[in-house]
């Protein structure tokens, strides 16, 4: 596994004298496959951020949110999530298809955890594995590279509230968002989105 650290990595461990530090976290955390802990906290959170480089190496972030099991481990080095229905912009998936390197972080606010992963994710047809994430456009395979957990100790401590309607479940349509409605949107709408049928 090539090391995480680069030159301006060792340049400010240097200047704040962490390089053994850094190092160790190196030697004894880091990891190119997940464990069964992970796992378990992976598969049991609704949420996760995504962060994506384009061509041009500008990055983007997103958050990602669906009901607990959404991200699935397939194996100890690959991780699988739908992509539904967004803003039409696909900047995180456009970013995925131009240079595939993905960096996901999970984070538990009630148990205040969290767990990094990074790697090369490649877009997948929803195909018969998309009936295990209803309404997915595509599905998201992540080659897992790199796995290690975060300090949590400025994580807040948060409790969930609602979960979103907005999730596909089974085989009833979600809702349609208010600014797919609006004056602005409604006209570019794709000619199959739900919120050009009458009623929804």
């Amino acid at each position: 596994m090539p090391s995480l650290y680069g030159p301006t990595h060792r340049d400010l461990q240097r200047r704040f004298d962490t390089e053994r530090l850094a190092d160790r976290i190196e030697e004894r955390l880091v990891r190119d496959f997940l464990s069964p802990e992970d796992r378990t906290l992976i598969e049991r959170l609704d949420m996760f951020f995504l962060a994506t480089v384009d061509g041009e190496g500008r990055p983007s972030c997103s958050y990602k949110g669906g009901d607990p099991g959404f991200v699935r481990v397939v194996d100890e080095r690959t991780l699988l999530f739908p992509s539904w229905d967004g803003n039409g912009m696909f900047l995180s998936l456009g970013n995925v298809a131009a240079s595939a390197q993905v960096g996901l972080l999970f984070v538990d606010f009630e148990s205040q955890r969290r767990l990094r992963v990074q790697g090369a994710a490649r877009l997948e047809e929803a195909g018969a594995a998309g009936s295990e994430h209803p309404g997915a456009q595509l599905l998201v395979r992540v080659a897992v590279s790199e796995v290690f957990p975060n300090c949590s100790r400025y994580i807040h401590r948060l409790k969930l509230v609602e979960r979103s309607p907005f999730v596909p479940r089974g085989a009833a349509p979600p809702p349609v968002p208010a600014w797919k409605r609006s004056d602005w949107a409604r006209d570019v709408l794709p000619a199959s989105d739900p919120a050009r049928e009458p009623g929804r």
